[in-house]
């Protein structure tokens, strides 16, 4: 098989964590359980989730993120010079607030012997006699980590300790983070997603408010989106050859609420037609996510996978209405450079969202349904 990420029909990543495993994982924080015994809870409950991803249709094959508690915290806590803290409240989601966990940095950033390798070689393993699909990992963005290092005045002043100068920390981090791309490389990946909510936060007009303390929104604006995509670019303009880079982005997924609202025109520029990326996953499933219109920016020959269905509630939405939606986004890219999927994973922490592991392969055979009836039964 040659053909990578974005299929036709396509996942995001994560998916409802079986609820053995989520017991398995509460005593195994209580110290009852040993990594190992946690570990082949794991394994057992990925080898299980392969089998239901490829009985579907599916071709873009991940691990649900089964090993993780968060979608980006887990990758960061695996990297050297960063350490797990409790930061002074969780994230502010729109009607909840998440735990408080979170990262920042203690020494030099690096990437040497990161955990997610091995995370993809098992994963690499399950399906190395299966020619049709390919395994492929979630990590998240450079700009998610330096925000996550900036998140309060306490982060701020840690960096600053260890960090004298910004060029030193985009320095660091674009090489951990190609360090471990290589490694995950070397051990056979070639399709690589990037999930980044930075974007999605700075199309928010109140967060940018509230962030700003008295600036000019659009003055903040701009001076974050070069940020964000300095660090990105930093990265993705260097990776290993024969390696597709993907993103993702979306407006917050935690428990079946969000984190933020607005359209994508606010950042297009540096997004569609900056960012150094093979396609994008997009948040499209309400109106908190604008129109199609800004993705007439979408620079090159990148590809745009539409998240349409919502991975947040399990009522299925109209097939009449996804078709199309689809042909309106058609307006701005070519119908062959799009692709369906749902706007985000179905648990990007270890809570998931509301709804029922049924409705979640329900959302996904709608998809694979919908996507056959526009481009046709090939999954390419």
């Amino acid at each position: 098989m040659t053909k990578h990420a974005p299929f036709r029909f396509d996942t995001v990543g994560s998916f409802l964590r079986p609820e053995n495993l989520k017991q398995a994982r509460e005593e195994y924080e209580k110290g009852n359980f040993s990594y190992q015994e946690l570990k082949n809870f794991e394994d057992a409950a990925i080898r299980d989730l392969v089998k239901k991803e490829i009985a579907a249709g599916y071709k873009g094959i991940t691990d649900g993120e089964f090993r993780r508690a968060y979608w980006h915290l887990d990758f960061f806590w695996g990297l050297g010079g960063i350490k797990r803290v409790q930061a002074k409240t969780g994230y502010q989601f729109h009607d909840e607030v998440t735990k408080p966990d979170s990262a920042t940095v203690v020494g030099t950033i690096h990437g040497r012997n990161h955990p997610f390798v091995a995370h993809y070689t098992f994963l690499r393993d399950l399906v190395a006699d299966n020619n049709e699909v390919e395994a492929r990992i979630t990590i998240p963005s450079p700009s998610q980590l330096y925000f996550e290092l900036i998140r309060d005045e306490e982060h701020v002043e840690q960096l600053n300790s260890v960090y004298a100068n910004f060029d030193d920390v985009v320095a660091d981090i674009s090489k951990a983070y190609l360090e471990v791309i290589q490694q995950l490389f070397d051990e056979g990946l070639r399709t690589l997603q990037v999930d980044d909510c930075t974007w999605g936060i700075l199309v928010d007009d109140n967060f940018l408010t509230l962030w700003g303390q008295g600036r000019d929104k659009e003055e903040v604006r701009r001076e974050l989106a070069a940020t964000f995509l300095r660090l990105n670019n930093a990265v993705y303009k260097h990776v290993p050859e024969g390696l597709v880079v993907n993103t993702h982005v979306c407006r917050g997924n935690f428990h079946s609420t969000w984190a933020a609202s607005g359209g994508y025109a606010s950042v297009a520029e540096e997004l569609f037609e900056q960012e150094e990326v093979n396609a994008y996953y997009l948040e499209f499933d309400t109106d908190r996510a604008g129109d199609f219109t800004p993705l007439a920016k979408v620079s090159g020959d990148k590809k745009v996978v539409l998240g349409l269905v919502t991975s947040k509630f399990g009522e299925l939405e109209s097939k009449e209405e996804l078709i199309s939606r689809i042909k309106e986004a058609s307006q701005y890219v070519p119908l062959d450079r799009l692709s369906l999927s749902t706007q985000c994973g179905f648990a990007s922490t270890e809570e998931g969202n509301i709804l029922t592991e049924e409705q979640q392969w329900a959302k996904l055979a709608l998809i694979k349904e919908v996507a056959e009836e526009v481009w046709g039964t090939e999954n390419k």
